[in-house]
């Protein structure tokens, strides 16, 4: 897939390094791990702290890792393994909290994780490769980047849904999402306590009447959706045509916009989609356990990017806000790659069993996760001797039945 090719000079002009291949891996190695070019000089051979800070600095932009991350995804895509575990259309966003120093502009205390610096946000999809990933401040609301992600996605892997966790839970999302075309289903915790609203005073159902407001307050204000329809479509095609920022315009939504008719407009269309979205949640219990499952995945990944970026305590030395989403971005690249690779592995197990005559359905598949870390040391010397060896081409192919078969109709 050769996703280092990405990297290099602003100019675009040769690298003029002895060799490029290897001091990108290296680079990539060290910033995925959270390692000071300090530390890397003493633990990695061959290298200087001076040449891995040029690199990084001159040769990787966040837009070069995006389109880094964007190639492995790609890649890992081509594996047939990965069926087993999704089919791409679905998408989990969620947060880990990440130190920084305490004198950094960007630096908050964060009430939700407890600690002190910024939030790495996560787009997981369930095939549990990181679509997309960012670094937030602790004392942004986590559920205006939701939408950003899915929108800056530039894979061939297009989700239409995406869940989150609680935090997900907001009437300007649901309708940005809908406006989008995408179906937001948050994990409702707390469903008991939300808010259903009725289309009209007078309607009426028999089963869940309980479950609406009985004094006619909580309806849909249909006729000021329709007044100002016209504007969120203005604003949704802005939006996707990148003149207006999603995370912008969700802040704006969310403080102090009680009193701007696009802010209710937002509202009121938020409402009708989320009491659907609620109503779903409490009536199908395999889509609750999709949902549990999807969030699972990117919990497992903050988890996952947490144990490989171990250097330093997990702490960001760094206070520049664009050295800060590199961090970020480099963990996820390298995270990818490591799933990648253990795909792969995990690929080469399954054949050898099947070579000793085992029979490996996709159910055997689908509980297998690409998480593993036993398989990786963390610690002690890094050799590069093999940093010259190009990996050859990879087979992505499994001798196993991934497709569900059709039932049957029932005889009449």
């Amino acid at each position: 897939m050769e996703w280092w090719r990405r990297f290099g000079p602003a100019s675009g002009s040769d690298p003029k390094l002895k060799d490029p291949f290897g001091r990108y891996v290296l680079t990539t190695f060290v910033g995925g791990i959270n390692m000071t070019f300090a530390e890397a000089a003493r633990h990695i051979a061959g290298v200087s702290a001076h040449e891995l800070s040029a690199i990084t600095n001159r040769h990787l932009s966040v837009e070069k890792i995006n389109e880094a991350i964007t190639d492995v995804v790609n890649a890992f895509m081509r594996l047939d393994l990965v069926k087993a575990w999704g089919d791409g259309t679905s998408v989990a966003a969620d947060g880990t909290q990440m130190d920084t120093f305490i004198d950094n502009l960007l630096a908050e205390s964060s009430i939700r994780y407890g600690g002190f610096g910024g939030i790495a946000y996560h787009h997981i999809s369930d095939q549990y490769i990181a679509l997309f990933s960012r670094f937030v401040p602790c004392g942004v609301w986590e559920a205006v980047y939701i939408i950003d992600g899915l929108l800056k996605n530039a894979s061939q892997m297009k989700p239409d849904t995406i869940h989150a966790d609680t935090q997900g839970q907001s009437f300007p999302v649901f309708c940005l999402a809908h406006l989008m075309g995408f179906e937001l289903m948050p994990r409702i915790r707390n469903w008991k306590d939300r808010t259903f609203y009725r289309p009209s005073a007078s309607a009426r159902y028999r089963h869940i009447d309980v479950l609406f407001d009985q004094g006619g307050r909580n309806v849909i204000d249909w006729r000021l959706i329709e007044t100002h329809w016209r504007d969120l479509m203005r604003v949704s095609i802005a939006i996707r045509d990148g003149t207006l920022a999603s995370p912008l315009l969700l802040r704006r939504l969310g403080s102090n916009s009680h009193r701007n008719q696009i802010y209710r407009a937002f509202r009121e269309v938020g409402r009708a989609v989320a009491t659907v979205q609620l109503l779903r949640f409490i009536s199908d219990p395999s889509l609750r356990r999709r949902v549990t499952a999807a969030t699972n995945k990117v919990e497992s990944f903050n988890n996952f990017t947490d144990w490989l970026a171990f250097c330093n305590g997990g702490l960001i030395a760094e206070n520049d806000p664009v050295e800060q989403e590199k961090a970020v971005k480099l963990t996820s690249l390298l995270a990818n790659c490591v799933i990648f690779h253990t795909t792969l592995d995990l690929m080469n197990v399954v054949r050898d069993l099947q070579a000793e005559g085992w029979q490996i359905t996709r159910e055997d598949l689908a509980a297998i996760s690409p998480y593993l870390t036993d398989h990786i040391m963390r610690f002690g010397t890094y050799a590069t001797t093999e940093l010259t060896v190009r990996p050859g081409a990879f087979n992505p192919h499994l001798d196993v039945e991934f497709e569900a078969e059709e039932e049957e109709p029932a005889a009449v």
